[in-house]
């Protein structure tokens, strides 16, 4: 068998290097990125000799830089991804299993492969297994072995076991298996999905269980289940990179058109014999060179320091820290946070992420009247209410209104209905007490059935044992046999053709609908689902999901949780978000663009696997609403910035060219030019990515419609880069020419000086004009500083010569500017003719029609609450109302204590048990094997 092979057991990973595979994995990650492949083209190019004006390491020198960076911020998030796999590898396992192999598990342990069972310590081979980690659902499973192995309970018995076991291959369905045993002197015996355990699964209120392996590691299903650790790249990061090619080929026409000017001026100037052809490649590489900063080198840089900020300050949010676990919010990633605030669709596990799946007995109605204080109607209920719950102990309960017992002492007229309820509770369930130091413990499938036990045990009717043909309860006053009751669930098969009519049909019907959301939910369960996603039914299932307001999936397994995630990734554009706290979440954790994890009751698979982990469902909406719509503004209008501010000093060494005779002369002194990003201009960026906020948290979380900004990049796309890349070109026209004019009069001494300091002081106040949504100290700091940086620097390297041998021409001419009228008058008119466009153009759109993010910004401006304003939206509704209703969902209720616990009531309340479906044992024949007074065998 070409299976028998020794595989560790549960090593998982969910890093994304090794120590082998770092350096060409980082690397093939970085260069993906447009901007990094530019300049080490660049780079390369200024090796050849004589043809780059600035020199042969100004560009291989950031870049080694750069990535040098960004390969210890990887290394850091990677060992911190490898420290959380190690603290789950390091739990206690089974060492190291085989194919045939004879395996024994005890109660709660996770099967450490997929087994075929022999023999167990319960009655007939059964066994109860929890299965979360392989389709999220915590009711226990009843699985049983072959009645022709039941009697295997001895290591004697087991070591003689002597046969064949032949099964179908390793494949990824979870509920399908085809096998047969043969044991010698008996007659073979068919195998399906009842008699196997699953690798990942943890056994449950079995004490031992015996099973021959027959998959292990990658063939197990729970691992045919599962998806490689994709490489990331957010939306942000692949528009920036469409944007730089774009640049690139604006700056390859400069380069042209600066290359043919070349020739033509040579050609008319120069007398001797000029080679147009072996010139004209050499001046089109030099001016590729003088230009190639068209493209911000600074900006990955700026970007990996402004992401790695905003990722600490999501771990350090205080409001999404749950103090009872110690777990704070992790950004396990920095690389996507800008997608946070782009999400629009949501794929949520619901088993301990939803809903915490702890049950307590609240509230109940007994012969019209209702016990309990739990709140009747949806609208009074509020997140208190669920908040106070105890633990999930064995003995705890909620219940405690003391009129029940009362009406039962006093011989209420419904006393005897009372009774019988509370019997009933006690009574019809599958149950299994044990014993353990004199406490009776009891084994739930369902957390409901649990629930209902503890609760009918805290008001005195308490289930102490079972028996083939009794249950034995101690009551108050009355004590009955149990009922008998079967439960015999429906036959359906689906097949592939009634799965295409019936999608054809709600396809049909919707006309006009299809596609555009509606007031509908579609429900759809994972056998039909498999035929839902094959190739034909694929396209009308999509269109039908995205016809709906919601989607609600039930008993899916983990890889078509991963296929539903990816078939609207690849179909819709829009950015998705999965979110999960189990093992079978993880294919779609990774398949997502964003995913998070939540440190929940299902082990650390799904917060190991994720690009963010929370420790509740509640915390994501501070993720999104704010963390995700704020690292969206900052980015973008980082990368926005660091565009603009190299357009307008490139763009520059254009305008020049044509006073030069296309020389490839540079304009500005080589430190001055190569300070311009790392210090003159470096705060404006930094500030924007880190400090910047459109506005507060409150408001943002008040009005979820300012989400819809950043989720429909209203504030990134082509339009607004063109429209900064433009702005630019006319600042760039104004900072050269004017004071060229000026240079005319004959004071100043370089006009290179001049234009390369009005060329850092009008950027820097352009941030708090058009970029910055507030000014704040950190505003201020970053223009007045970036105007002192340069002034001291200009007047310290005007001086260094020859104590420092460089810039012998940079001699006295700080002295010289300083005393030129001209210069300080430029200062004034020459910015304030860059920015007087800006501001006007900004006036005049905020006095015709304000956007809602602006109208915010004003009464936050003025010290007003917007809760009190009438804000309303594109439709004229008034978003108060809106942000009212959110707030009621949330709101504190006041106190019910003074209120009548026990009154009529016309509301209908229910619950249903949480029993799996076509089991392999029915109900009836779970509570007739069970004898719990007798001792279980052991092995």
């Amino acid at each position: 068998d070409n299976r028998n092979l020794f595989i560790p057991v549960f090593l998982r990973s969910t890093t994304k290097y090794g120590v082998l595979t770092f350096l060409p994995r980082f690397l093939y990650e970085q260069i993906r990125r447009a901007a990094n492949a530019f300049f080490l083209f660049i780079a390369l190019m200024q090796q050849i000799p004589d043809v780059s004006p600035t020199g042969r390491y100004t560009t291989l020198v950031p870049l080694i830089f750069i990535l040098t960076v960004a390969g210890i911020k990887e290394i850091i998030e990677d060992y911190k991804r490898h420290k959380a796999d190690n603290t789950v590898n390091k739990k206690k396992t089974t060492g190291i299993v085989a194919v045939g192999d004879i395996v024994k598990v005890t109660n709660g342990q996770h099967l450490p492969a997929d087994m075929v069972i022999v023999s167990s310590s319960e009655p007939q081979a059964m066994c109860y297994t929890e299965t979360s980690n392989l389709d999220g659902e915590t009711n226990l499973k009843i699985r049983q072995g072959l009645s022709l192995t039941a009697g295997f309970q001895n290591l004697e018995d087991l070591m003689g076991l002597s046969g064949r076991l032949e099964c179908e291959g390793p494949n990824r369905h979870l509920y399908d298996f085809t096998g047969t045993l043969r044991l010698d002197s008996q007659n073979p015996a068919p195998l399906g999905p009842d008699q196997v355990l699953l690798r990942g699964a943890q056994l449950r209120n079995t004490q031992w269980v015996v099973g021959i392996v027959v998959y292990t590691g990658h063939d197990s299903k729970l691992m045919q289940n599962s998806t490689k650790a994709p490489l990331k790249r957010s939306n942000v990061e692949r528009v920036t990179n469409m944007q730089i090619l774009v640049l690139f080929g604006i700056l390859l026409v400069m380069a042209l058109v600066s290359s043919v000017g070349a020739a033509i001026w040579n050609k008319v100037h120069t007398k001797a014999a000029y080679d147009i052809s072996t010139n004209f490649a050499y001046n089109l590489l030099t001016f590729i060179i003088l230009y190639n900063n068209l493209i911000p080198i600074s900006l990955l840089v700026t970007l990996e320091v402004v992401k790695f900020t905003q990722a600490l300050f999501i771990n350090w949010d205080v409001e999404m820290y749950y103090s009872e676990t110690d777990t704070p919010a992790m950004a396990r990633t920095s690389n996507l946070n800008e997608e946070l605030g782009q999400v629009k669709y949501l794929f949520s596990d619901k088993t301990g992420t939803l809903t915490c799946n702890v049950m307590h007995f609240k509230k109940c109605t007994i012969a019209g009247i209702t016990y309990g204080h739990f709140p009747d109607l949806d609208c009074d209920r509020s997140m208190e209410d669920f908040s106070n719950l105890p633990s999930s102990s064995h003995n705890s309960t909620e219940f405690d209104d003391p009129a029940l017992i009362q009406n039962i002492e006093k011989n209420h007229p419904t006393s005897p209905q009372i009774c019988e309820f509370l019997t009933m509770m006690a009574v019809c369930h599958t149950v299994v007490p044990e014993r353990e130091d004199n406490q009776i413990i009891y084994q739930a499938s369902s957390p409901d059935e649990g629930a209902l036990v503890k609760g009918a045990k805290g008001l005195g009717f308490v289930f102490t044992a079972r028996t083939p043909h009794s249950v034995i309860i101690e009551a108050v006053s009355l004590c009955t046999s149990s009922p008998e009751f079967q439960i015999s669930p429906a036959q359906c098969v689906l097949l592939l053709q009634a799965t295409r009519a019936t999608l054809t049909a709600h396809c049909s019907s919707l006309g006009d609908s299809l596609r555009k959301e509606n007031e509908l939910a579609l429900i759809i369960d994972g056998q039909t689902l498999k035929y839902a996603l094959s190739f034909e039914l694929r396209q009308a299932f999509l269109d039908l999901a995205l016809s709906c307001k919601a989607v609600i999936c039930c008993r899916v397994s983990p890889l078509q949780k991963s296929e539903i995630v990816d078939m609207v990734k690849k179909h819709v554009k829009a950015i998705t978000l999965a979110i999960g706290d189990g093992a079978n979440d993880v294919g779609m954790i990774q398949t997502a663009h964003v995913g998070v994890g939540i440190s929940g009751n299902e082990g650390m698979q799904a917060t190991n696997s994720s690009d963010y982990s929370i420790a509740q469902f509640s915390y994501l909406e501070k993720l999104l609403l704010v963390h995700g719509a704020w690292s969206y503004n900052r980015v973008t209008k980082c990368i926005l910035y660091c565009f603009y501010k190299n357009v307008v000093l490139y763009i520059i060494e254009l305008w020049f060219a044509f006073v030069n005779g296309f020389s490839g002369q540079i304009l500005f002194e080589r430190w001055c030019i190569g300070l311009y990003n790392v210090i003159f201009t470096a705060l404006p960026p930094f500030t924007l990515g880190i400090f910047d906020r459109p506005c507060s948290q409150q408001n943002m979380l008040r009005f979820p419609q300012l989400y819809r900004i950043t989720q429909n990049a209203e504030g990134f796309n082509t339009k607004v880069f063109w429209g900064h890349c433009i702005n630019a070109l006319i600042h760039s026209i104004i900072l050269f020419w004017f004071p060229l004019k000026m240079l005319e009069h004959g004071c100043l001494y370089s006009d290179e000086l001049y234009v390369n300091y009005l060329t850092s002081f009008c950027p820097s106040l352009k941030i708090s004009l058009s970029f910055s949504s507030s000014v704040s100290q950190f505003s201020h700091l970053a223009v007045w500083g970036s105007i002192a940086l340069w002034m001291v620097f200009f007047a310290v390297y005007s001086v260094i010569w020859p104590t420092i041998p460089i810039a012998p021409d940079m001699l006295g001419q700080a002295g010289r500017v300083m005393q030129c009228w001209y210069f300080w008058l430029g200062l004034i008119l020459v910015p304030t003719a860059c920015l007087l466009k800006d501001f006007a153009w900004t006036a005049a759109r905020r006095s015709v029609r304000k956007s809602l993010l602006e109208e915010v910004q004003e009464l936050e401006a003025h010290a007003v609450d917007p809760g009190a304003a009438v804000l309303r939206d594109s439709s004229g509704r008034s978003l108060n109302e809106r942000a009212h209703l959110l707030t009621r969902v949330f709101r504190k209720t006041p106190s019910s204590v003074g209120r009548s616990n026990s009154v009529q009531q016309t509301v209908s309340h229910g619950y249903a048990f949480s029993q799996e479906e076509h089991g392999v044992v029915s109900q009836s024949e779970v509570v007739r094997s069970y004898d719990t007074t007798r001792q279980r065998p052991s092995l």
